[in-house]
């Protein structure tokens, strides 16, 4: 079998390992265990030299330092209650509105996404917080988990974000350039939801109640207490996009302001603190543990050609290039109700990004990587998002066992239709998400 036939017959086979609930770094790093020895004729020294090269280039990369930092200064922020401020603020101005109290947990997500970074982390937090109020008022429980569950995909997409990392290191492109489209891609996000929540409860009158408005001198008070993540947003993205420092000095400005606004606001303790250390280090091996998964997987698939072939094949159709962005798009809509957002992005980029590349959509080939990448870290979102198997369904239904998960499918499909929207936009409209790029 030749290693190009591998490389194609490795599919099934990863597939198959997913769907028998093996861990999906395991699976990837099995596969391309397997994939190197067939290759190799069966000689396991060229294996485990690969063992040993692989993983000290992959985990010595400076690149991937500014994971562990993005994840702790999440960690600081969800353990000492900035989710909190956040949405007692944007709960005094929108409350009182028609569906206010849903509208004001999706931009506390929003707010809390610009310094988590991580979306299950932002669903999970945000959902302690708004829930109980949501139920409060009088909102039904479908319409409440999934609003909370829609707005907790704004952690990976509105900067920083773990995932738009991922995805800059792979494709070897600008992290910051990176942030910066991602910009109003999240900013359209949250203002989607906005205007789907306000047709929901025009459309279902029984699903939100109503609170009283809060007087405008405490308005200003509950906003002035969100002034740290304000701040802290302001000078880690505008500091790397100013030149100020790097991706990775900017997360680690990020992880130090949040942690000394939490100690000022009495809630870094030394329980929070080792509970933070503790939690980002076990996010962080179990990111690095798929990172090298993907390496050594992605590394037979280079060896096989099947990337390549791929590319060449596609361009040798003729397709238009449109097309198969739509596919390779939908592609993601589809596995992405299946796997998680980074193993999705590890797994595939490597194949599809070329592809991508080898297309002419009329834009230079960096503002077609960056644009392909807001794209697929969208559809992705969806994929948190949408039954049978969205990740965020099952955080927030885990805590709220009390309403059907049904209904939080059937509630949370508006939200998907939001996003699908929001695809078709940035799709046929590039610029919006370029225009701010130098």
């Amino acid at each position: 079998m030749s290693n190009l036939e591998l490389g194609f017959w490795s599919f099934p086979v990863l597939l198959l390992m997913i769907f028998l609930r093996a861990p999906i770094g395991l699976a990837m790093l099995l596969c391309g265990f397997g994939g190197w020895y067939f290759a190799m004729g069966g000689n396991p020294t060229p294996l485990l030299a690969k063992l040993k090269s692989e993983t000290y280039t992959t985990f010595s990369s400076y690149s991937l330092t500014i994971i562990p930092l993005f994840l702790l200064m999440g960690q600081f922020a969800t353990l000492s209650g900035m989710s909190q401020a956040l949405f007692r603020a944007a709960e005094s101005f929108l409350g009182h509105r028609r569906g206010g109290v849903a509208m004001a947990a999706v931009g506390a997500c929003a707010g809390f996404g610009a310094i988590c970074g991580s979306s299950l982390a932002t669903a999970a937090t945000m959902s302690k917080v708004a829930l109980p109020e949501l139920k409060r008022y009088g909102y039904s429980g479908g319409f409440s988990t999934a609003t909370l569950a829609a707005g907790g995909t704004l952690g990976i997409l509105i900067p920083p974000s773990v995932i738009l990392v991922i995805y800059a290191i792979l494709t070897e492109q600008n992290i910051a350039k990176l942030f910066l489209a991602a910009f109003v891609p999240g900013i359209l996000a949250a203002v989607g939801y906005v205007l789907t929540i306000s047709l929901y409860v025009r459309l279902n009158p029984d699903a939100a109640g109503t609170r009283p408005p809060v007087p405008m001198a405490e308005r200003w008070i509950a906003l002035g207490r969100c002034w740290p993540v304000l701040a802290i947003f302001a000078l880690v993205v505008g500091g790397i996009y100013l030149g100020w420092f790097t991706p990775t000095e900017g997360a680690a400005v990020g992880a130090a302001g949040t942690g000394i606004a939490a100690l000022f606001a009495g809630a870094l303790g030394w329980g929070v603190l080792k509970e933070s250390l503790l939690g980002t280090a076990r996010t962080t091996a179990m990111i690095f543990f798929i990172v090298l998964g993907a390496a050594f997987y992605n590394g037979f698939l280079a060896l096989s050609g099947v990337p390549q072939v791929m590319a060449d094949w596609v361009v040798g159709q003729g397709l238009n290039p449109w097309l198969v962005l739509i596919i390779i798009l939908a592609f993601y809509l589809i596995f992405g109700c299946l796997m998680d957002s980074l193993s999705m992005i590890l797994l595939t980029v490597p194949i599809f990004f070329p592809v991508i590349s080898a297309m002419d959509f009329g834009m230079p080939a960096e503002h077609v990587a960056i644009w392909f990448g807001i794209l697929v870290l969208i559809v992705v979102e969806v994929g948190l998002i949408t039954p049978p198997v969205g990740m965020n369904l099952f955080i927030i239904n885990s805590m709220d066992r009390e309403t059907p998960m049904f209904d939080t499918y059937r509630a949370v499909m508006y939200f998907v239709g939001s996003d699908i929207v929001r695809v078709i936009i940035l799709v046929a409209f590039p610029a919006i998400t370029l225009f701010l790029l130098p």
